[in-house]
């Protein structure tokens, strides 16, 4: 074969490499809305009131003739949500790792969740219960479909461009969020000019981000390329299939090191990221606008930050990165918990803070985790991973629920959160990265 058969067929697949990275890319920009509008911004706070206009008279709501007090059942919906991926991803995982056929998985997992999320418009009145399926068939579908999204990295690029292609994966989830914001933000604002009520105008942002999941869903479905993987064994039933995989794991316990790792300090930050909203307007009394205004404030920094993150992962290795960005999650979250009540000014300032933080900290996450996954059972492991990200972690949401459960304070919620970022920094710390590549089977990349 001649040289330059050779150099056009390199060429040849780096082009159809980039267009599969840019297809992969849109599937931050369709779901990442979900994330931002609802469960960020809108559902906490709009379902937390559904919930206390449908209470007794001391303040709680009776699931299945469970006392549960109002201000807490978002809260323990998102954490029932995990329970449910828990048992649905390690099977589709291995389906997927199985058959190579990820994309019509990936899909279905994604109109799902769509569907549940455009639900929600009809969600009003004292319809909690209603509210409390719908988020947790949204958020477990998510949580598949991010796990099948996310095991595509290590096939969609080599080992020296992963941390910047997840980094412009989250820069891209980051721009759409913020573009909806705005959006949202201009209708919430404007809702009596446009004839509607708040109630109407909130339930209305609800479905769009729905919506617009299911119709930017297409461009990965048509870019991304399903694999043929080696025959092997059948899946098996949910739970069972997780204690396989886990077993598995425990063949290279420096994988498994660095997710648990990961799966206490993202805790932290899935926590903090869905439970803010109530943070700010249940305990600092303020108002929904500024609450958006906020959320987009950090949508906005953290493109910044996660491109930013990136190029110094390139310089001092993505472990070092994030061990700093865990220290910044420990210091913001420590004044969070002194935030003055009525002063929407100290909330953007802290917004700001984890704006800057957040997209590095997560994409890197990912492409360092990728590093570390044996060939061929990328969707398996990644199945492991996304048990603690995009707000699917259940630890705590359920820590935060049950410490203003028996305190009934919103700020010692806050700052119980600090002992996973602090845990966290000191299992990755003592993980040997390059060590734990190499034990995977994977090359090792000159600076991680």
């Amino acid at each position: 074969m001649g040289t330059d058969t050779v150099r056009t067929a390199a060429s040849d697949e780096a082009a159809g490499r980039r267009r599969e990275q840019r297809g992969w890319y849109f599937y931050d920009w369709a779901c990442s809305v979900y994330s931002t509008s609802v469960l960020t911004v809108f559902l906490g706070p709009y379902l937390t009131s559904v919930a206390k206009e449908a209470a007794d008279a001391d303040g709680y709501v009776h699931p299945l003739g469970i006392p549960v007090r109002a201000g807490s059942f978002f809260a323990y919906s998102v954490s029932l949500s995990v329970i449910l991926a828990v048992v649905v991803m390690p099977l589709v995982g291995a389906a997927a790792d199985r058959t190579g056929r990820k994309k019509p998985l990936l899909g279905i997992a994604a109109y799902v969740g769509a569907a549940a999320t455009t639900g929600m418009f009809f969600l009003g009145g004292d319809r909690y219960l209603m509210g409390g399926v719908l988020l947790v068939v949204a958020n477990a579908a998510q949580s598949v479909a991010m796990m099948l999204y996310n095991s595509y990295l290590p096939q969609i690029a080599p080992p020296e461009e992963r941390d910047a292609v997840s980094s412009r994966g989250w820069a891209f989830g980051y721009a759409a969020g913020s573009l909806v914001l705005i959006a949202n933000l201009a209708l919430y604002l404007g809702h009596d000019t446009l004839g509607v009520s708040e109630t109407t105008a909130v339930r209305i942002c609800l479905a769009s981000a729905g919506l617009w999941w299911g119709a930017f869903t297409l461009v990965p479905l048509r870019r991304l390329r399903d694999r043929r993987s080696p025959a092997r064994e059948a899946a098996l039933p949910g739970l069972r299939q997780l204690a396989a995989t886990v077993r598995d794991m425990r063949r290279h316990p420096l994988t498994l090191s660095f997710l648990l790792a990961y799966l206490i300090y993202n805790d932290g930050i899935q926590t903090v990221i869905s439970q803010a909203s109530i943070y700010g307007s249940e305990e600092l009394g303020l108002g929904q606008s500024t609450l958006i205004g906020a959320v987009l404030l950090v949508q906005v920094l953290a493109v910044a930050g996660a491109l930013g993150m990136g190029r110094l992962a390139r310089t001092y290795g993505a472990k070092r990165t994030i061990l700093g960005s865990l220290v910044a999650w420990t210091v913001t979250l420590g004044a969070g918990y002194f935030l003055p009540a009525g002063a929407p000014v100290w909330f953007f300032v802290l917004a700001a803070g984890i704006g800057l933080v957040l997209g590095g900290s997560q994409a890197l996450s990912r492409s360092l985790f990728s590093h570390l996954v044996p060939p061929g059972k990328e969707a398996e492991y990644f199945s492991a991973y996304e048990m603690s990200d995009r707000g699917m972690s259940w630890l705590g949401p359920l820590l935060f629920g049950i410490t203003y459960q028996l305190t009934g304070s919103y700020r010692d919620a806050i700052i119980s959160l600090v002992a996973f970022f602090v845990v966290g920094f000191v299992l990755l710390a003592r993980v040997p990265v390059r060590r734990a590549i190499g034990d995977a089977g994977n090359p090792v990349p000159e600076t991680i």
